[in-house]
């Protein structure tokens, strides 16, 4: 498919418009989790920026699917600080809410503690791979805008998975991203790349995505290594590493409903 410019247009000060790239695998009119997510991580980042705050928490509520129209996203601050500080944000398209999130702005001053390393290995980058994707769904839009590189497992497999990811094209038409919503893209799709069920036949729903960081990502190739453990009463989580060239940068998790088609 020949890709749209970018996922979103902006259209106003608060009002973006997704196209086509962001479209997830269910439904013509429905948007993958990723896009929505990273424009609602893109406000928060920008609102009352400070070059020394940067987002290290982010909660995001999912409340409804995000349907392919035009949206709004409006932030507030709900907790300020000189060091800490809190804001709040919604997305709402269709006439209501979809997305709500939090996200906690921590101020960094390198050299003030003495770094402790994490021991997660960073796999190394593969070279380019045919693109395969979920069996009995096939190609879809978002999937088709993100260059996939596996390393263990992958669309078409059951079990964890860990995966090299890379955007081909921006966020919001002419507007600068961060290595933030460049992850953030990707993140939500953690929960399918470790998939323990068929796909087409159950279905495994987020509620909600929440991210903590220690070191924000600062490489065009990030890497998502993902794995789903689920109870026989309907409910999973996903757990994820999340990692650039320069090692790992944080976790995620997903709270997941599950029940057949």
């Amino acid at each position: 498919m020949e890709l749209p410019e970018a996922f979103y247009l902006q259209t106003g000060e608060q009002d973006f418009e997704p196209t086509q790239a962001a479209v997830g695998p269910w439904a013509p009119d429905l948007l993958h989790g990723g896009p929505p997510i990273a424009l609602l991580t893109h406000a928060l980042r920008e609102f009352q920026a400070r070059e020394d705050l940067r987002i290290a928490r982010l909660g995001v509520e999912i409340l409804s699917p995000v349907p392919l129209a035009p949206c709004r996203v409006e932030v507030r601050m709900a907790r300020p600080g000189r060091r800490v500080e809190l804001l709040e944000a919604r997305m709402s398209a269709g006439g209501r809410d979809v997305l709500l999130a939090r996200a906690w702005r921590l101020q960094r001053e390198p050299g003030c503690v003495g770094a402790v390393a994490d021991d997660f290995e960073v796999p190394e980058l593969p070279g380019p791979q045919v693109q395969q994707f979920f069996e009995g769904v096939g190609s879809f839009p978002y999937g088709e805008a993100i260059e996939w590189r596996f390393t263990r497992g992958g669309f078409d497999r059951m079990g964890p998975a860990t995966v090299w990811g890379r955007p081909r094209i921006p966020l919001v038409r002419g507007r600068p991203e961060s290595g933030l919503e460049r992850l953030l893209l990707l993140l939500d799709s953690a929960n399918g790349l470790s998939a323990e069920l068929p796909v087409h036949a159950w279905s495994f729903v987020p509620v909600d995505l929440q991210l903590s960081l220690y070191r924000e990502p600062c490489h065009p190739w990030l890497g998502i290594d993902a794995r789903t453990a689920i109870d026989g009463a309907g409910v999973g989580t996903s757990h994820t590493t999340v990692f650039d060239a320069d090692g790992a940068c944080g976790r995620s998790l997903h709270t997941l409903f599950i029940r057949a088609r």
